[in-house]
């Protein structure tokens, strides 16, 4: 069988041209100028037709992004939050640690980094002045590991040092997705509860970042 050479659920489920794939859920719901696909494989048999593990793989596309339209931005981002409490299972005492893969020297490669610079660190707060924060936020932290050939160190293998000593609850990656369409490039974004094979998308594997390998949670979103 051929490699599916693509991060995104919903573009190996389009390689079969809209007939059933065995193993595979799918559904769609449409809102204003926004698409939300859920991608469930549910056994081996829909893994090998998909190229991807068990799990839900659920995907925003909103192609009204690429005009940089606020409001359309603002409706995406709550569709995206609502989603990440869904599958996170998110509480307020959950401890998130925010991943920023990628290379930050490198455009098309350096999504998780920025977005992990724009995020709002508060495990220090909650640490340090907890009677001045106390419940009012959630613990988060944030950390952009860099990639193999800058470290020399897989990622993973960082990862799982910062996991075994700060313990956070749950991860979410961030990461540039490969695609196979041009137009779904900066208005499609995927998130996954089954963490992440990096490279996998133009057949690069190496050591997965996942529940398995790190103990906790994985929940990767790419664009």
């Amino acid at each position: 069988m051929y490699s599916i050479r693509t991060d995104l659920a919903v573009e190996a489920r389009e390689l079969y041209k809209g007939r059933e794939i065995p193993g595979v859920r799918v559904d769609e719901k449409h809102l204003e100028g926004i698409k939300v696909t859920k991608v469930k494989i549910l056994n081996e048999e829909g893994e090998k037709a998909m190229g991807k593990p068990v799990g839900d793989y659920i995907t925003i596309e909103a192609p009204g992004l690429i005009e940089r339209d606020l409001d359309l931005e603002e409706e995406v981002a709550k569709v995206l939050a609502d989603i990440i409490k869904e599958i996170a299972n998110l509480t307020e005492n959950t401890q998130v640690l925010v991943v920023g893969l990628g290379n930050w020297n490198v455009t098309p490669d350096a999504l998780g980094p920025r977005v992990v610079s724009n995020i709002v660190v508060t495990r220090h707060l909650k640490e340090y002045a907890p009677q001045q924060f106390g419940d009012e936020i959630r613990s988060v932290s944030a950390i952009s590991p860099g990639v193999l050939g800058i470290t020399g160190i897989e990622t993973a293998e960082i990862l799982k040092g910062v996991v075994d000593r700060i313990k956070p609850d749950l991860i979410i990656t961030i990461d540039a997705l490969a695609s196979r369409r041009l137009e779904r490039l900066s208005t499609t974004i995927q998130i996954s509860n089954k963490g992440i094979s990096q490279g996998s998308g133009i057949g690069n594997r190496r050591l997965s970042i996942t529940e398995q390998s790190l103990g906790i949670p994985v929940i990767d979103i790419g664009d």
